[in-house]
């Protein structure tokens, strides 16, 4: 009975030739058939062969739309997470392509002829741009923050008798970040131990300064950029706090997360969210922030501030392990350098959130006319796009939307089908409709997403 069942088992060789050409590795392909005739061997019945070279190529569609690709963004949140956050500017991406396919002076003092260091120019630029005395970069803003309370936490644990050194913090701010990972878990792992302090709606700067003893080595503020709290809530200034600090010779730190440059009302957005330099001159000693939210760059985590701490946090051991590579800092000063030369239309996620309404209706009114003849129900209608990436969580972006409702499918057959195209097309399901908001969809992709629309409306 065993011998019959596996002489129904197809060799790897005859599925592969039953797939055919594939524009994945072929170890890739080989492995998945190995792997899924295995799972058949298990089984006590075989199944047809077409079912098993069907089941593949279900798998290997599954594969293929895992590997990293462009998509076209349609949900109205400009900083998306799930999409690699900012979009770079062009001459980041020119500059990527130059350092990426060449050598580059990445440690090299071409003055001198010797070996040099690494992003001196691009910590130059940030502490300019944000009125800090120095600046530095790692990779993320938590592993920025991670350094930060570490080299505290070390440096007391050398000048003081032993005891966990504290870190002081607000309970209303000991948020969660993307995912599932909460500041608190950061932090600890560094071997420092919270001293949380006030409430989850209210603190008092007496809260804080009832927490300062001679464990303490930071203050910490966290902004609240990716949540809000309204009603009976409290909080002290970055100034009360840092007056605070300096009285107590403690070290105050605030991890702004979003990177705003500018001020956020001059994007037509009423919330305002702090930037570096405001909060350097309120007297932090030193602010951490995300490079690729909207300060519009590369994946990075930027610090800024006094000097003497900026040098130290250089010093640490952990910093050769959270460096930036080439291509970070190549794309990173070239966004530094558009900020500084006030090009801030060059930079995309800011241009996105300063479209006009008429801008994204025109276009609106040209893509539904060359999609008049489809069998679906096309609208134009008013969207509420958001900034994302937790920045600016109380703002909602005025927006147009292209509202579609197919004849022959049903709306999530239709998102599918939209999410399978080449580049996948994304929108979000509403109000019974599927919707593309033009905020989050680049004027030269537009006769892309028509395309994928009437592919969508053939199948």
């Amino acid at each position: 009975m065993r011998c019959d069942k596996r002489r129904q088992i197809p060799a790897v060789s005859k599925i592969l030739d039953a797939l055919g050409h594939s524009d994945l590795p072929r170890p890739f392909v080989v492995e998945l058939a190995r792997r899924k005739l295995s799972q058949i061997r298990a089984r006590s019945m075989a199944p047809e062969f077409e079912s098993i070279v069907a089941d593949l190529r279900r798998s290997l569609d599954e594969l293929r739309a895992s590997r990293l690709q462009s998509v076209i963004n349609g949900t109205g949140i400009v900083i998306h997470t799930n999409f690699g956050r900012a979009p770079l500017p062009r001459e980041a991406v020119d500059a990527l392509n130059e350092i990426g396919a060449s050598y580059s002076n990445l440690e090299y003092d071409l003055s001198k002829g010797e070996r040099g260091g690494r992003g001196f120019y691009v910590e130059s630029a940030l502490a300019l741009l944000c009125g800090a005395e120095a600046a530095t970069v790692v990779n993320n803003c938590a592993a920025a923050l991670l350094l930060i309370v570490q080299h505290f936490t070390r440096k007391a644990g050398r000048a003081r008798p032993p005891g966990a050194p504290e870190v002081i913090i607000s309970r209303g701010e000991l948020v969660q970040i993307g995912g599932g990972f909460r500041i608190s878990e950061i932090l600890e792992a560094s071997g420092a131990k919270l001293r949380e302090v006030g409430a989850t709606n209210k603190t008092t700067l007496e809260d804080y300064a009832h927490a300062v003893a001679s464990e303490t080595v930071m203050i910490l503020k966290v902004h609240r950029s990716n949540f809000f709290m309204s009603g009976f809530v409290e909080s002290p200034s970055s100034n009360e706090i840092a007056m605070l600090a300096k009285k107590n010779r403690i070290p105050f730190v605030e991890d702004l997360g979003s990177g705003a440059m500018i001020a956020t009302e001059s994007l037509g957005i009423a919330e305002h969210e702090p930037t570096p330099g405001e909060v350097l001159k309120s007297g932090a000693d030193l602010v951490c922030f995300s490079g690729d939210k909207l300060f519009g760059g590369p994946q990075a985590g930027i610090i800024a501030g006094k000097k003497r701490f900026v040098t130290a946090l250089k010093r640490e051991p952990l910093f050769r392990a959270l460096r930036c590579d080439k291509l970070c800092l190549a794309a990173l000063q070239t966004t530094v350098d558009l900020h500084l030369d006030q090009k801030i239309g060059q930079i995309p996620a800011l241009a996105l959130l300063q479209t006009s309404e008429d801008a994204l209706r025109a276009r609106a009114a040209a893509i539904a006319s060359r999609l008049a003849d489809l069998p679906l129900k096309i609208a134009i209608g008013r969207g509420k796009a958001k900034t994302g990436g937790g920045t600016l969580s109380k703002s909602n972006v005025p927006s147009v939307t292209i509202d579609f409702l197919p004849k022959h499918s049903s709306l999530a057959e239709f998102a599918a089908s939209l999410r399978a195209s080449n580049p996948p097309v994304i929108g979000y399901i509403a109000d019974d409709r599927f919707k593309l908001d033009l905020r989050t969809i680049f004027p030269q992709q537009d006769d892309i997403v028509i395309r994928a629309i009437r592919a969508a409306c053939t199948k």
